[in-house]
C-alpha cells in the first residue's frame, strides 16, 4: 500500500499545440517509465496511441498513465487540446486533484486554454503553470505570464526563469534557490550543470525572488510580520506557504522551459511533488440525492477505512473489450470483489483489474482510495455512475455534459454494414457522452451529433477505419430550435361520447415566453375543484410532450412557460388520458397564434490570423452574420473574437487556410441560441418542410 500523501493526481491539459503531450512524453522518460522518446510529429508519441491522433498530430482521448518520481506516485492524464473534445478535459478535471495548465512560449493563452482554464476553476483544481516551446522563434516568458493575469484573471507565481532567448534558451534559473540550471546540446534530459546565476540576470532574478517571497508569505501571518522586520523566511518555510497558496488557488506557481529540447522538466516534476496536493488534501467529493441531484450534506472522504465509493469517469473500448476507468475516492478494491451500481442499482463483480499505460497495462489484484484504475469488462455503466459497496450505497456528484449542435446523417452501403454500425455506435456512445445517436423514424436514417465537424469527422473516421463500416454521409445539419415570442391566453376542450364511458377534459391556459435557458416550465393557478389536482401532473406531461415538435418547422420549443388556471371536469368522463389529450390539442391550437419564432445555435468563434489578413478575416466574418467582439493584437498575428452562427461555419476551415495562405487558425464553442433573421427562417422552413413532405 502506497501511502496516500505520497500522490499526485495530475491532469496536463492546454491549446491544441502547446505542447502536452510531448510534456508527458518528456515526464515518462524521466521518470524511467519509457526508454526510448516517441515525438507526435513523427507520429510515434506513446500517448497518442489511436491511428487518428498519430496523423492529425493531435491528442483525442485523454490517455492514463503511472509512474514515480522522487518516491511519489503520479497518476498523470494526458487530455485533448481541441475544442470539439473538450468533455474529455472536463471529465478527467472532474477526477483529479492538481493539474499542469501547458501554455506555448510564442502563442500565449490561446482560446481553448481558456476553456479548460475555466472548467479547472470550476472543479476547483489547483494547478502549475508551464510555459513550453521557449527555444520558438517568438517565444516570450514574460510576455505570457502577463497574458495570464489579464486574459484569464489569474495570478502567476514565476518560479523559473528562462537564460537565453529562441534558439539560445539554454537553461532556467531557479528563483527560490537562486540556482542556474544550465543543460548541454546533447538533447538529453540528464545532461545539465547547476551554476551560479549569469551575471546580467541578478538584478532580475532578485526583483521576481522579492515578488514570490511577497506573496508567499502573506499565507502566514507570523511570517509576514517577521518578514516586514526584515526576518528572511527560511527555504522550507517559504515551501509550505507557496504549497498551502497553491492548494487554496491564491496562485500558480509558473515555471518554463522546453520539453522537445528536455529543458526545465525535472524542476516541474519536483513542484508536482512539492506544491500539489496529494489525495487527502483536496475538497472531498459531495454525495448526492440520486432522486433530487440535490447535495446531502455528506461527502466522500479520502480514506483507506472508509466504504468504498468510486467514480466511473471514462469508458473505452479495445481488443481486450470495455475498459471503465474509475476514480477511487474512498476504501479498497480487489478482485472478486462485488460492487454496487448506484445509478442502475445492478451489483457487477470485479474481475480484472489494470493499471493503464496509455494502451498497456498491468494486471493488479488490490487498489485503494486516491488510485486511478481500469476495469475490464463492466457491463452496465457509463460515464458519471457512482461504484460503491452494496452495503454502503451513495452517489457521488454526477457529470453535466454539454448538448450536441451539428448532426450528420449516414447510411450504411450495405446490409452487413448495418449491422456492425448499430455495435459500433453503441460502444462510441458509451465512450463519449457528447457524441449521440438518434434514428430518423421515417427515413430510417441513423444521425449522428456532435460538437463540432471535426468532431464528427473522427467519428466517421472511427467507423471506417476501427470498426471497418462503410458509410454514406449526409451534409451537416444544424440544431435550430423554436419558441414563442407572444403571450396568449385560451381554451380547450376534449370530449368524446361513443357509448360506455366517455372522455372530457377542459382546459384554460395561459402560454408566455420563459426566460432565456428556462427550458419548458409548467404551473397550476387552479382554485377550487375546477380540474382536480390528480389532473395537473396528466396537463403538464400532454403539453411537455409535444415540446418536441415546434408548429414553424418541427423543432424542438424551448423557454416556454404554461399556466393552467381554470378548467372543468366530468365525475365520470374525466381522466388523466382525457387530460393529456386536451394539453395536447392545447397545444396544436394555441401556439401557432403565440407567434413562433425560430432560433439558430450562435457559435463562439476565435479565429487567429496574420496582421496582412485581419480585413479579410473581418469582412468575412461579417459576410457570415458574425457580431465582432473583440480583437487583439499579439506578436505573430491577431486574434478576432466573434459570436457567427453554426450555419455559416461549415467548411470554414478551407475558406480560412485559402483567405491566410494556410497560416490561420480559428476554434468554435457553443455559446447560446438566438433568434434568426426572417429571410434565414424563412428560407429553413420551407426547406424543412419541403424534406418532411418527401419523406412521407
Amino acid at each position: 500500500m502506497t501511502d496516500l500523501s505520497k500522490y499526485r493526481n495530475i491532469g496536463i491539459f492546454a491549446h491544441v499545440d502547446a505542447g502536452k503531450t510531448t510534456t508527458t512524453e518528456r515526464i515518462l522518460k524521466l521518470t524511467g517509465k519509457i526508454h526510448k522518446l516517441g515525438e507526435v510529429h513523427d507520429g510515434a508519441s506513446t500517448m497518442d496511441f489511436m491511428d487518428q491522433e498519430a496523423e492529425r498530430g493531435i491528442t483525442i482521448q485523454s490517455a492514463a498513465t503511472t509512474c514515480f518520481w522522487k518516491g511519489h506516485r503520479f497518476n498523470v492524464i494526458d487530455t485533448p487540446g481541441h475544442v470539439d473534445f473538450t468533455v474529455e478535459v472536463y471529465r478527467s478535471l472532474k477526477v483529479l486533484d492538481g493539474g499542469v495548465g501547458v501554455f506555448c512560449g510564442s502563442g500565449g493563452v490561446e482560446p481553448q486554454s481558456e476553456t479548460n482554464w475555466r472548467y479547472a476553476n470550476e472543479s476547483e483544481v489547483a494547478r502549475l503553470i508551464f510555459v513550453n516551446k521557449l527555444d520558438r522563434i517568438g517565444a516570450d516568458f514574460l510576455r505570457v505570464v502577463g497574458q495570464v493575469k489579464k486574459v484569464l484573471a489569474a495570478n502567476p507565481l514565476v518560479m523559473t526563469l528562462p537564460i537565453g532567448r529562441e534558439d539560445e534558451f539554454t537553461g532556467v534559473v531557479d528563483v527560490l534557490n537562486r540556482q542556474a540550471f544550465v543543460w548541454d546540446d546533447s538533447g538529453l534530459p540528464e545532461n545539465y550543470t547547476v551554476t551560479d546565476i549569469p551575471a546580467d540576470m541578478v538584478d532580475l532574478v532578485e526583483e521576481y525572488r522579492e515578488m514570490l517571497v511577497e506573496t508567499a508569505v502573506e499565507q502566514d501571518d507570523d511570517l509576514m510580520e517577521a518578514y516586514m522586520e526584515g526576518e528572511e523566511p527560511s527555504i522550507e518555510d517559504l515551501k509550505r506557504c507557496i504549497r498551502k497558496g497553491t492548494i487554496n488557488l491564491s496562485f500558480f506557481p509558473t515555471f518554463c522551459g522546453s520539453a522537445f529540447k528536455n529543458k526545465g522538466m525535472q524542476l516541474l516534476l519536483d513542484a508536482v511533488v512539492d506544491y500539489l496536493p496529494s489525495p487527502t488534501e483536496v475538497e472531498p467529493q459531495p454525495l448526492t440525492n440520486p432522486d433530487t441531484g440535490e447535495e446531502t450534506g455528506e461527502v466522500a472522504t479520502v480514506s483507506v477505512d472508509e466504504p468504498f465509493r468510486a467514480l466511473a469517469f471514462k469508458i473505452m473500448d479495445d481488443r481486450f473489450g470495455a475498459l471503465t476507468f474509475i476514480r477511487i475516492y474512498s476504501g479498497k478494491l480487489k478482485k472478486g470483489d462485488t460492487i454496487l451500481n448506484s445509478a442502475t442499482g445492478k451489483t457487477e463483480r470485479i474481475g480484472r483489474m489494470v493499471e493503464m499505460h496509455a494502451n498497456d497495462r498491468n494486471e493488479i489484484d488490490s487498489a485503494q482510495a486516491g488510485d486511478i484504475i481500469a476495469v475490464v469488462g463492466m457491463k452496465n455503466v457509463q460515464t458519471g455512475h457512482t461504484l460503491c459497496d452494496p452495503k454502503h450505497e451513495c452517489t457521488l456528484e454526477p457529470m453535466i455534459f454539454p448538448t450536441p449542435v451539428i448532426s450528420i446523417a449516414v447510411t450504411p452501403k450495405d446490409k452487413g454494414a448495418s449491422e456492425k454500425l448499430g455495435v459500433a455506435l453503441g460502444k462510441m456512445v458509451a465512450e463519449d457522452p457528447s457524441f449521440q445517436v438518434e434514428t430518423d423514424q421515417e427515413t430510417g436514417d441513423t444521425i449522428l451529433k456532435g460538437m463540432g465537424e471535426l468532431h464528427l469527422d473522427i467519428k466517421v473516421d472511427i467507423l471506417k477505419r476501427t470498426f471497418g463500416v462503410d458509410l454514406t454521409v449526409g451534409a451537416p445539419q444544424v440544431a435550430y430550435r423554436e419558441t414563442i415570442t407572444a403571450a396568449i391566453e385560451d381554451s380547450y376542450t376534449h370530449k368524446k361520447q361513443s357509448g360506455g364511458s366517455g372522455q372530457y377534459g377542459k382546459i384554460d391556459y395561459r402560454i408566455r415566453p420563459g426566460e432565456v435557458g428556462s427550458g419548458f416550465t409548467f404551473k397550476s393557478a387552479v382554485v377550487g375543484g375546477n380540474v382536480p389536482r390528480e389532473f395537473w401532473p396528466a396537463v403538464e406531461s400532454g403539453f411537455e410532450d409535444m415540446m418536441s415538435e415546434g408548429p414553424l418547422a418541427g423543432f424542438p420549443v424551448l423557454d416556454v412557460e404554461v399556466e393552467l388556471f381554470d378548467g372543468a371536469y366530468h365525475a365520470v368522463d374525466s381522466s388523466a388520458i382525457a387530460f393529456e389529450i386536451a394539453a395536447k390539442g392545447a397545444f396544436r391550437q394555441s401556439m401557432p397564434k403565440a407567434k413562433p419564432q425560430l432560433l439558430e445555435p450562435i457559435m463562439k468563434v476565435d479565429v487567429f490570423t496574420p496582421d496582412d489578413h485581419v480585413g479579410d478575416v473581418i469582412g468575412d466574418l461579417n459576410r457570415r452574420r458574425g457580431m465582432i467582439k473583440d480583437q487583439e493584437a499579439g506578436l505573430t498575428g491577431v486574434r478576432v473574437k466573434a459570436d457567427v452562427p453554426l450555419a455559416e461555419m461549415f467548411g470554414y476551415i478551407g475558406h480560412l487556410r485559402t483567405m491566410t495562405s494556410g497560416r490561420g487558425q480559428f476554434s468554435m464553442e457553443f455559446s447560446h441560441y438566438n433568434p434568426c433573421p426572417a429571410n434565414v427562417a424563412e428560407t429553413v422552413i420551407a426547406e424543412t418542410k419541403a424534406k418532411n413532405a418527401a419523406k412521407k
